[in-house]
């Protein structure tokens, strides 16, 4: 007859509403799932794995003990962390104020539950961590391999040192980008400044000595050059080189003299004067 109460009826099902609730859950695809029994990790639902594929990972209805068993959700998602402006100094003593970001992932639930506590905990974790590792990476590089095709480089290497020392952590850095790097303002600004102004001069300087090295070099070998042809030449026929160069002088002194284009000098020679030989003929 206590059945058929109305309030006795609507009790057993409000106690059979609270039982299901308390015995059943829905895991979403963007959650990992830490089942908890007395307080102690049980088993993890719909944890990530690489190259799964969505509709077959874990996620969906599953069945706990009620009152014994608790569930703690963590993001499946890759998430953010960002770093503003931290104070960097390069390989040449250039001090820089650097943005960067990480992108991150939770790939050991029950470990990341365990060291932070949650996703806002392990991100708080890992900030002093990419810091001071951006610091360490940059330190090693010069300012100009920012500003190059190197930089791609530079952020590996970045990535690679933070994934090693968040993996005690259960994450893993997915990827690591420099949002800007800038120059402090104020006196800072003006002293890095002045020394790049000067590491610019000295490269300059040494840039001019070198092409001037290198032109001595190559002008020597045109002399060198030159000089041999000369030789072959009056070795194949001494009479016609002393002809040509003859011609050359007398051109030069008697027509081409100056810029005007045309000899202003007066000589006073001998007729017997070597010079003038080539005047005589040939055929005495």
């Amino acid at each position: 007859m206590s059945w058929r109460n109305p309030i006795v009826g609507a009790v057993a099902a409000l106690i059979l509403v609270i039982l299901a609730a308390a015995t059943f859950a829905i895991v979403p695809e963007t959650q990992q799932a830490v089942v908890y029994r007395l307080e102690q990790p049980y088993r993890d639902v719909n944890r990530y794995q690489p190259g799964e594929r969505l509709g077959a990972t874990g996620a969906g209805l599953i069945a706990r003990i009620p009152f014994f068993d608790r569930i703690v959700y963590v993001d499946k998602r890759v998430l953010d962390l960002d770093l503003e402006n931290t104070p960097v100094l390069s390989t040449d003593q250039q001090r820089l104020n650097v943005d960067a970001f990480a992108r991150f992932r939770v790939v050991d639930p029950r470990l990341m539950l365990a060291t932070a506590g949650s996703e806002d905990g392990v991100a708080n974790q890992l900030r002093p961590l990419f810091g001071s590792t951006l610091r360490n990476e940059l330190g090693k590089v010069r300012l100009t391999e920012l500003l190059s095709a190197e930089r791609g480089l530079v952020m590996n290497a970045i990535q690679r040192g933070l994934d090693l020392r968040a993996r005690r952590y259960g994450v893993e850095i997915v990827d690591v980008r420099i949002k800007q790097a800038e120059l402090p303002t104020g006196t800072p600004l003006a002293s890095t400044l002045a020394r790049m102004q000067t590491a610019r001069q000295q490269e300059a300087i040494t840039i001019s000595s070198e092409g001037q090295r290198r032109g001595a070099i190559i002008r020597a070998d045109a002399d060198a050059q030159a000089a041999n042809i000369y030789a072959q030449s009056f070795n194949k026929d001494a009479d016609f080189y002393d002809f040509y160069r003859a011609m050359q002088s007398y051109n030069y002194t008697f027509g081409r003299g100056n810029a005007e284009g045309a000899g202003s000098t007066s000589f006073v020679l001998s007729p017997n004067n070597s010079y003038l030989r080539e005047f005589e003929g040939r055929g005495r």
